[in-house]
């Protein structure tokens, strides 16, 4: 957690026994990464309605990085006027890297209200519970015999980063989704990172495994995940999005941040 640093005092609640005023709880701020794709703007605004269904009473906003409107700072410029002085923000990423490290806690340091930064979405077993969903959604049988397992396996399509911790995280992601599979699951990038999507199923079917799907480890719809899910040999999953462990998993890295 990345913390920046301006006085904390508070939202004005409800009064409390002695007649003082409860603090109200601090906001979630939603940081999405932003896309040209209307789908992934949808998907962000359905996850955080989902959020807001699961804890109501507690303010939830969206920000992104670029792209799309609003903007992060444009967000909390809001929320000071508004007079709200303490806001957690929880990046929609699935690992550290650029954005994570740097982009988001410097747009937050220009921020009057006080902030803090929560850890990306992944690894998490939560986010595990979100893939295999997507799966067996797109065609993967729920119980695989010994015969359909010995051909299968799962490519984990990520979108990829130079931050070594990023693959760290997507490796991770993978062996727990591969414990919940008892198949190989290999993870692959769109970008910036190897193996592509396509050398993974290459590698995979020289090792034998000709039924392989692949898996949207994307959080909303977008240019990265249409790439990768064109290259499944058999089926291909569709990202994240709005599913209920993901505003669980939120409303999980809001908690943490405080």
């Amino acid at each position: 957690m990345r913390r920046v640093s301006t006085p904390l005092t508070g939202r004005p609640g409800p009064a409390g026994p002695h007649g003082r005023r409860r603090p109200g709880p601090p906001a979630l701020v939603l940081v999405g990464h932003g896309s040209r794709d209307p789908r992934a703007l949808a998907t962000v605004r359905a996850l955080l309605a989902r959020v807001s269904g699961l804890r109501p009473g507690l303010p939830v906003h969206l920000g992104h990085i670029e792209l799309n409107e609003p903007l992060l700072t444009d967000t909390l410029a809001a929320l000071d006027a508004r007079g709200t002085t303490d806001a957690v923000l929880v990046p929609l990423l699935l690992g550290r890297g650029h954005h994570v490290k740097h982009d988001i806690p410097g747009m937050a340091a220009g921020a009057r209200l006080h902030t803090r930064v929560a850890p990306p979405l992944g690894p998490h077993p939560l986010l595990v519970e979100t893939l295999h969903t997507r799966l067996v959604e797109a065609g993967w049988p729920r119980d695989l015999t010994g015969a359909e397992r010995r051909p299968s396996a799962v490519v984990l399509a990520a979108a990829g980063s130079r931050d070594p911790d990023n693959a760290s995280d997507t490796d991770r992601t993978a062996r727990l989704l591969a414990r919940r599979l008892g198949v190989p699951v290999v993870p692959a990038y769109a970008s910036a990172a190897a193996p592509t999507v396509e050398s993974a199923l290459r590698d995979l079917a020289a090792r034998g495994r000709h039924r392989v799907a692949v898996a949207s480890y994307f959080t909303a719809p977008g240019r990265f995940a249409t790439q990768c899910a064109a290259h499944a040999p058999w089926l291909a999953s569709a990202p994240l999005g709005a599913h209920p462990a993901m505003a669980r998993l939120v409303l999980t890295r809001y908690d943490e941040a405080l």
